[in-house]
């Protein structure tokens, strides 16, 4: 059975971006949508093994995504990664505090998200 990882990014160069890296991973399955409403509706469907989400999208912002996600006894232990233009230390701790993983900075480095996957996953 291969890992499921949910990428929700409003942006459809990064959405391909960030799901061409987490397919570079063998057995590992990238499922995407480019908005926290859609992915509330994805999260019920799969039982996915790590959440991808970006802050600024157009209805529900990735801060109010991971609020749920975690609230979500099926998802509370899930690693979850903020991918995200905002660098600001503010942003980065909000994230942080409302229970993300890692908190990656656009542009990254493929190779340094696929490190952080496999670790998280437990492929390392």
């Amino acid at each position: 059975m291969g890992l499921k990882v949910l990428i929700v990014e409003d942006s459809k160069a990064s959405r391909e971006y960030i799901a061409a890296t987490v397919e570079s991973i063998p057995g590992v399955e990238a499922i995407t949508t480019s908005s926290g409403f859609e992915a509330l509706k994805l999260l019920p469907r799969y039982r996915f093994d790590l959440i991808i989400t970006d802050i600024n999208m157009p209805d529900i912002n990735g801060l109010e995504l991971i609020n749920f996600v975690k609230k979500n006894p099926n998802y509370r232990e899930t690693p979850l990664f903020i991918i995200t233009t905002e660098g600001r230390d503010r942003d980065r701790d909000r994230g942080m505090a409302l229970g993300a993983s890692e908190y990656l900075v656009k542009p990254f480095e493929p190779k340094s998200l696929e490190g952080l996957l496999r670790r998280y996953l437990k492929l390392a």
